[in-house]
């Protein structure tokens, strides 16, 4: 996990230094139980003088950043009051002046830090700054989503023999399974990682398997996505926020879906493809 983590911060890396030119970007996962960020990530820098730097938290403008959990930025470092200078010399051997440090902050946990730095001492700008915010802010929602996916992976995993509630599941635990459906099935299109959203995918395959014989109806991927929060209790507008669609598009997917069912209304609908096997 660690591993697609780093590459998601060397992902927004790149993009901040397209979106405003900053010739330096950095960053680095803090370490599992240690208030530290591990530099990992390097992009424009002219020397190994930051790789696998360690940053305590308080320490230094990154370490700074993780103390408050809110953006740090200085316009010359290495003569900055507003921060300790113990990594003065890495940072003076790749020539940075002008640093920004973000830190990325999930469930009010940092994360991670990213850096942006000019090779001269000047103002960066709200701009630049902004910039470095959603760089952040971008790398905060894949963490989160991915998190969400493993903690709805796991809860499908330990059923792999499910032939519905006459299986032996009760009412609440029933609800239980169609609720992480709909969750999986609305998480899946927000997954960038094609073999974590096949992942996903698949655990929605297992909470429906052997639940009705194969259906001759054929129902969209979308058309599923509605179903599956229509069958949770989601009004339209609920299910729209879920799949980030509007609710208009939710009541067309629902219409497609009603008319390939042969019902008249919701309630028959997720009947219908239950029935069908494309609901838990």
């Amino acid at each position: 996990m660690r591993a697609v983590d780093a590459v998601e911060i060397r992902g927004a890396l790149a993009r901040l230094r397209r979106s405003t030119g900053l010739p330096v970007a950095f960053g680095g996962l803090v370490e599992p139980g240690r208030r530290q960020v591990r530099i990992s990530e390097l992009s424009g820098t002219a020397t190994p003088a930051l790789s696998a730097l360690a940053v305590t938290s308080g320490n230094g403008l990154g370490g700074r950043a993780v103390a408050l959990a809110r953006p740090c930025a200085v316009t010359d470092y290495s003569v900055s009051r507003q921060i300790s200078h113990e990594y003065d010399a890495p940072v003076a051997a790749e020539g940075l002046r002008s640093v920004v440090a973000v830190p990325v902050v999930v469930r009010r946990r940092v994360r991670a830090v990213l850096y942006g730095a000019l090779r001269t001492a000047q103002p960066l700008g709200d701009r630049t700054l902004g910039e470095a915010v959603q760089a952040a802010r971008d790398v905060e929602q894949a963490l989160v989503v991915r998190e969400e996916a493993a903690e709805l992976l796991a809860a499908a995993r330990p059923r792999p023999e499910r032939s519905g509630p006459a299986a032996g599941a009760s009412g609440a635990a029933w609800e239980q399974v169609r609720e992480a459906h709909a969750a999986l099935r609305a998480l899946a299109p927000r997954i960038a990682d094609p073999t974590l959203r096949a992942e996903l995918l698949d655990a929605c395959a297992l909470l429906t398997a052997d639940t009705a014989p194969p259906s001759a109806v054929r129902l969209a991927p979308r058309e599923v996505d509605v179903l599956a929060c229509v069958a949770a209790g989601a009004t339209n507008g609920l299910a729209a926020e879920r799949l980030g669609v509007t609710a208009e598009t939710v009541k067309a997917y629902l219409r497609s879906a009603m008319r390939k069912l042969g019902v008249r209304t919701r309630g028959q609908a997720v009947v219908a493809a239950r029935r069908a096997g494309w609901l838990p």
